[in-house]
């Protein structure tokens, strides 16, 4: 081939003999089927459309977990949780009976022999707790949805782990300073009533310093935990986290070379351009 014959088809000495036909879809030989091609559906005149930010997309969506974040997340969350005990606990001071019991000399007794209210503020608490694990279960698994997995499960037992103390706690002080006074003052024979208290839950320090709760004051972590672990198992994303819809926008980076559309070959009977 040489700079006066650039088809390398036709022969050197016959410079006006038409080339061979060539079959629809055939690439002339020493053209190269890409130079110059333009993505498939591309279009200069408008926007870019989502496909344009894929590889953003993608960096965002993949990005990789700062444990300092995840750590915070955690913290902010149980704290915030935590806070929603003092409206559980107030719920449970109303749903829960008090006791009737009777001065004596000795101190307060049961007006009752075997009084019921002690057995029904401790199944109020555990409906209320697992009921309250629940719905924390399911707010996280929605709000924090980037945060899907082992980080929104830890955030969630650990927050209704500390909401059942403090749920505890402010439902058995309604009414107790009241308690405390009759109880001091009143004389043998007066009945009056003792608040809601728990009898199958309770706090134990461990080593003085780091309190563990046990009994039903376990049940709301109990209930975040199945319930966020049914939610990952039902998810039907494997990453847990809502993917797009197809059609919406290409997760595909946008390092990937984009397949591009060869340039249609010249009709077997088409003119040739003209040669300089």
């Amino acid at each position: 081939m040489s700079t006066d014959n650039p088809d390398p088809e036709r022969p050197v000495d016959e410079p006006d003999r038409a080339s061979p036909p060539r079959t629809p879809g055939e690439t002339p030989p020493g053209v190269d089927p890409f130079a110059g091609a333009a993505p498939v559906g591309f279009d200069p005149t408008q926007p870019p459309g989502p496909a344009a930010y894929a590889s953003v997309l993608e960096l965002r969506f993949d990005e990789p977990r700062r444990p300092g974040r995840a750590v915070a997340t955690v913290l902010g969350v149980v704290l915030a949780v935590a806070a929603l005990g003092v409206p559980l606990g107030l719920l449970w001071a109303v749903l829960a009976p008090d006791t009737p019991v009777l001065k004596t000399a000795e101190g307060a007794i049961y007006a009752e022999p075997q009084p019921e209210q002690p057995i029904a503020a401790d199944g109020w608490f555990s409906l209320l707790g697992l009921a309250f694990g629940l719905l924390v279960a399911l707010a996280l698994w929605f709000v924090l949805r980037r945060r899907r997995g082992p980080v929104g499960l830890l955030a969630a037992v650990l927050g209704s782990l500390a909401a059942a103390p403090v749920a505890w706690q402010v439902g058995r002080r309604i009414g107790l300073a009241t308690f405390d006074r009759l109880l001091a003052t009143a004389p043998a024979g007066q009945a009056f009533s003792k608040p809601a208290d728990l009898r199958a839950g309770g706090v134990d320090w461990l080593l003085g310093v780091l309190p563990v709760p046990h009994g039903n004051l376990l049940l709301p972590a109990f209930g975040a935990a199945v319930t966020y672990t049914l939610l990952a198992g039902w998810s039907r994303w494997p990453g847990l986290r809502p993917e797009p819809e197809p059609g919406e926008f290409s997760w595909v980076s946008a390092g990937t070379p984009t397949p591009q559309v060869a340039p249609e070959p010249p009709a077997p009977d088409a003119a040739e351009p003209p040669r300089g």
